[in-house]
């Protein structure tokens, strides 16, 4: 159902609503406490939902899985909206394409489901720094999630953004919006700033008024600091705490998959899978050889490395650059004190590659170089962290290397520019070798392939490659890395491909080890679960490293 339109509008475009919807004042959601239930319009009301992130959802696929979700019975669903996926930069705001919120909105609405709505400012959702812009990082000093003014005046410049946009689709108003939730899971978190929570709940009254229901959420020992007096408190809860016996609220996004009647109508179809390959791919060329073009505006020079952050690159890798100051007979140990990469390091000397150092894991390379010989190390932001103690999940080189006992210094930072190299660039560069030697280091391949009919879905497999990143008609499709897992393919939805007749192009960038066969297959069903490898948080409240917990993952 469409929302009502703001007031401002001419009476004639606001006659036509009035005679299709209900009037606003006769929409309502709220809880019946002395009944233990929700009421719809005032009458006892059951929703069962399930969660949808349209920030990974291709937008031409947003109906079909809405209308999908719908047909199996759920009258509503949940989603998150991810600050740093609209707001890049500092008062720079993109509602368009996939992350146009409003039209996601609307589709929910026209296949008849209600909406959850959890705006955050922070979210989990296993995205990158829980949703926060890496941006609030280039204040190194700020805290994240509390009342820290920086933080505040952030969040406030946001939300002033983003809620009055979803005002009109809040339920009572017309729309299909009829709960949204403060914050998410802030018991979890180490501060226990109930003056930020205020804040929040707050500005969440100011800018949508009294008649929505506002909620929080977390897990069952987080209540202490996630909850607070006024906002409706529930859980959110795995599987494996079911089976202790724990008694537990009333939960937003769980409810009891049996008693709803499931709309009338056939069911849709899967959507058609397809099989392509083997395909081999060529080599473009090294990483370094593309230098210029992956950083046009050149290099930044300071004399210790500087973060990601410090130099504004909030994603993706950077190249830092030094040469030896003398002649290393001798393997000696190349390392960075105090855990400092961030996240992982494929090391150089003269572009032949000496091996990877990676954080919490592997500190340590054993290199030799001649005087003035040129140190390359290639930094990899694999995410920063979205869950755990602290998310100031600062990247790069967090610290000088040593070589031996020898401080580097005198570094130049290559910020690379990869989506526009692989977009725009590499098709024009270095030409293809039908029988290159196998390289190993960060390298480029890449092929080009057509479908038949009007083709499916598909799955990327990369036997025998290692890690790196994969792109496909320019398309930043993720990262694989086989040899850690748990899965071996990568999700390719039919309309990223180009129809029957035109040219599609994959390419690679592999950033250690090539197989002798660098091929690929596209497979009409995944490779899941392959390989069995525990999930660990790593606490970033002081500077020593910290022995890895097991982490127990709830309803984020």
């Amino acid at each position: 159902m469409a929302p009502k339109k703001p007031l401002g509008l001419p009476s004639l475009l606001l006659l036509p609503l009035t005679l299709l919807l209900p009037q606003a004042d006769s929409r309502s959601f709220v809880v019946d406490r002395d009944h233990d239930r929700f009421l719809l319009d005032g009458a006892p009301f059951r929703y069962v939902s399930g969660s949808l992130h349209y920030f990974r959802v291709p937008r031409v696929l947003w109906a079909d899985r809405l209308f999908k979700m719908r047909m199996s019975g759920l009258n509503a669903i949940q989603f998150y909206v991810p600050w740093n996926y609209h707001e890049p930069e500092p008062g720079v705001y993109n509602f368009n394409g996939s992350r146009d919120l409003i039209a996601f909105l609307n589709e929910a609405s026209l296949a008849n489901l209600l909406v959850i709505l959890r705006p955050g400012p922070y979210i989990c959702a296993e995205w990158e720094m829980g949703g926060l812009p890496a941006w609030l990082l280039r204040k190194p000093n700020i805290r994240l999630r509390t009342s820290d003014p920086d933080f505040l005046a952030a969040v406030d410049s946001w939300f002033k953004v983003l809620l009055p946009k979803i005002y009109p689709w809040l339920y009572h108003n017309g729309g299909n919006i009829i709960s949204i939730q403060v914050e998410n899971e802030y018991g979890s978190y180490r501060a226990c700033d109930f003056s930020y929570m205020r804040h929040l709940a707050g500005l969440f009254r100011a800018l949508l008024g009294e008649k929505i229901l506002l909620f929080t959420t977390d897990g069952p020992e987080g209540l202490k600091c996630g909850s607070l007096n006024g906002l409706y408190t529930t859980i959110d809860f795995g599987p494996g705490l079911l089976s202790k016996g724990t008694c537990f609220m009333e939960v937003p996004t769980l409810d009891t998959g049996m008693f709803q009647e499931i709309p009338l109508g056939p069911l849709p179809p899967p959507s058609p899978k397809m099989m392509l390959g083997p395909l081999t791919l060529y080599l473009d060329g090294y990483l370094l050889d593309f230098l210029h073009f992956l950083c046009p505006q050149g290099p930044i020079y300071s004399m210790l490395p500087m973060t990601f952050e410090a130099v504004k690159q909030d994603l993706g890798f950077m190249l830092y650059r030094t040469h030896l100051s003398h002649t290393v007979f001798e393997p000696t140990q190349f390392w960075v004190p105090n855990n400092g990469v961030h996240d992982r390091a494929y090391v150089m000397v003269d572009g032949v590659f000496q091996g990877v150092l990676e954080r919490n894991t592997k500190h340590k390379l054993f290199l030799t170089g001649k005087m003035g010989a040129k140190l390359d190390v290639l930094l990899e932001n694999m995410g920063r962290l979205s869950f755990g103690s602290n998310n100031s999940d600062f990247k790069g080189l967090l610290e000088a290397p040593l070589l031996g006992q020898t401080i580097l210094t005198q570094w130049l930072m290559f910020p690379l520019k990869i989506d526009k190299l692989v977009k725009w660039w590499l098709p024009l560069q270095l030409p293809k070798s039908l029988h290159p030697q196998t390289p190993s280091g960060p390298t480029f391949y890449s092929t080009t392939f057509s479908i038949l009919d009007s083709g499916g879905d598909t799955f990327l497999f990369l036997p025998g490659w290692t890690k790196g990143q994969v792109w496909i008609n320019g398309f930043n499709l993720g990262r694989y890395w086989t040899k850690r897992g748990p899965q071996q393919t990568l999700y390719v939805p039919r309309p990223l491909l180009f129809p029957s007749g035109a040219l599609n192009k994959i390419t690679l960038l592999e950033l250690e080890n090539v197989p002798p066969e660098p091929q690929i297959q596209f497979l009409d069903s995944p490779i899941l679960n392959s390989t069995l490898h525990k999930t660990y948080i790593y606490s970033l409240s002081d500077d020593t490293p910290s022995a890895p917990q097991p982490m127990e993952l709830s309803g984020h």
